[in-house]
């Protein structure tokens, strides 16, 4: 059983900003695999379909950001998943807009949502799916960037990006993380 996690933060007032691409590729999945994000139950919006072969839980923590690792604990614990089986889609200021990075493990370079799943789980040893958000010119406007709504220039590009993003999720179910690593690391998702 996988479980799939988008981060992002909950109410129209975040829903087009570029803290909640992980909510949006969550949304692009639910809707490819038919899957209806019904439940409201552990902190999160979730439901239950199938990739493949392999049961996958598709969700979105309903705490905010910052608090997402309760959520996420909630849904392991529930659904007796293993922390390998873990897969994180999440917006990441290191990374150019359209560009993606999946890997196993590693830091969480002050994101606050996956600092709350570290925290909860007392790991870092799931599986993340990187999605570039691009950076503000001063680094003060952080907190302020990431709550933005993406320029009118940027919006063009989300389908195409969300839509890797998801093909990349179902790569990894499919096949496996370091395959997906091999074919998402290297290339653009948009050329800008």
């Amino acid at each position: 059983m996988y479980l799939i996690i988008g981060l992002g933060n909950p109410g129209n007032r975040y829903r087009s900003t570029r803290h909640n691409i992980g909510f949006a590729v969550i949304e692009e999945l639910a809707r490819k695999l038919e899957i209806e994000l019904k439940h409201k139950t552990f902190d999160a919006c979730w439901g239950k379909g199938k990739i493949g072969g392999s049961g996958v839980i598709l969700g979105m923590p309903q705490t905010y950001m910052n608090l997402s690792g309760h959520a996420v604990q909630k849904l392991l614990a529930y659904f007796k998943a293993d922390i390998g089986d873990l897969i994180v889609v999440h917006d990441d200021l290191d990374l150019p807009l359209g560009k993606m990075r999946i890997k196993r493990g590693g830091g969480n370079a002050g994101h606050n949502g996956l600092g709350s799943i570290e925290e909860q789980l007392g790991s870092s040893e799931f599986i993340r799916i990187r999605l570039g958000i691009g950076k503000p010119v001063h680094k003060s406007r952080t907190e302020g960037y990431v709550l933005e709504a993406f320029r009118a220039e940027e919006v063009p590009l989300l389908p195409e990006i969300i839509t890797a993003a998801a093909d990349a999720v179902t790569e990894v179910v499919l096949s496996d993380v370091q395959t997906a690593m091999g074919k998402y690391n290297k290339k653009a998702l948009v050329i800008l």
